[in-house]
């Protein structure tokens, strides 16, 4: 019997690239649209472009738990994450925004730890103190003026650490919500439920639109169909496929690519200092990743990374 061929990878890589865009993106119309409006705007356009791929009138909707799901992971995924880091990306650049974000599978792993009666075992513990060192640094190095940024930074910084929590919920209510539906239509219903989440926002949209420039638009429109609408369904596709934390763990290139587009779009490099957390960030989220095994003699322990 012939079987699909796994494109976890591929498509993780897709998911890398066009996510690490989606920071600049973000940071390049900050000055144009709201927090809000722009993720009702980036959602609606997501969601219009899936229509025709997640085709709802063909396919069974979910109901019962896994629509519950749905509605979670929509609201605090599609929804809270999304006005969180576009209001933090006011205040930080796309390539520390990025490396501070990135520690959502530390909130992942205890909110399983929690939620699954995993535990909290020790490289949780010390992969956490030093990610959380690293954002630490991140905040303090925010305020230089060699990053461009004029605003109080500090709140840039608590708000990325917020969407990196609501990152970690989404993901963790996604992946069971995946075995009841397509990567597609979870994304689009995902996209739907955001936007019934913002559209207290669709004043503001309407009022921006008017005043946006063509330039500007564009960037919202490839703000909803690459980040939104391929990003979300290829990182879907492959969270069907393999367990959140190796879908997580990939996403740990989406800084450096993050920081090179926007070096080269909008001319901006995170302070060396912001370099310095971000690198013991990805460490500590490295840690997380530690299991420990015993061998067959109890008095010894032996550390390997997680598979």
């Amino acid at each position: 019997m012939k079987t699909d061929r796994d494109l976890s990878l591929p498509a993780l890589l897709v998911t890398v690239a066009v996510w690490a865009s989606a920071f600049v993106g973000i940071r390049a119309v900050g000055d144009t649209f709201s927090p809000g409006s722009l993720t009702l705007g980036r959602l609606a356009v997501g969601a219009l472009a899936l229509t025709f791929f997640a085709r709802p009138r063909s396919t069974a909707l979910p109901t019962g738990r896994p629509l519950l799901l749905v509605a979670l992971y929509g609201v605090v995924w599609f929804g809270a994450y999304n006005i969180a880091l576009n209001a933090a990306e006011r205040d930080l650049d796309a390539g520390t925004t990025a490396l501070i974000v990135n520690v959502g599978p530390i909130f992942a792993a205890v909110i399983a730890g929690f939620l699954y009666r995993e535990g909290f075992p020790r490289p949780l513990m010390i992969g956490m103190g030093i990610a959380f060192g690293g954002v630490i640094l991140i905040a303090l190095s925010a305020d230089n003026p060699s990053t461009g940024v004029e605003t109080a930074s500090t709140t840039g910084v608590l708000l990325c650490v917020a969407a990196a929590a609501f990152y970690a919920f989404g993901a963790l209510a996604q992946k069971p919500a995946l075995k009841h539906m397509q990567p597609v239509m979870s994304v689009w219903l995902g996209c739907l439920v955001g936007v019934v989440v913002c559209l207290p926002f669709a004043p503001a949209l309407v009022a921006e639109l008017g005043s946006a420039s063509a330039h500007d638009i564009g960037w919202l429109v490839y703000l909803g169909v690459f980040p939104t609408a391929i990003g979300f369904s290829t990182w879907s596709y492959a969270l069907k496929r393999i367990s959140t934390g190796q879908a997580a763990s990939t996403t740990y290139l989406v800084p450096a690519v993050a920081t090179l587009i926007s070096w080269a779009v909008l001319d901006e490099v995170p302070a060396a200092l912001a370099f310095v957390g971000g690198v013991l960030c990805l460490v500590g989220v490295a840690i997380t990743r530690l299991k420990i095994r015993r061998r067959s003699t109890p008095s010894r322990t032996l550390t390997t990374p997680a598979s």
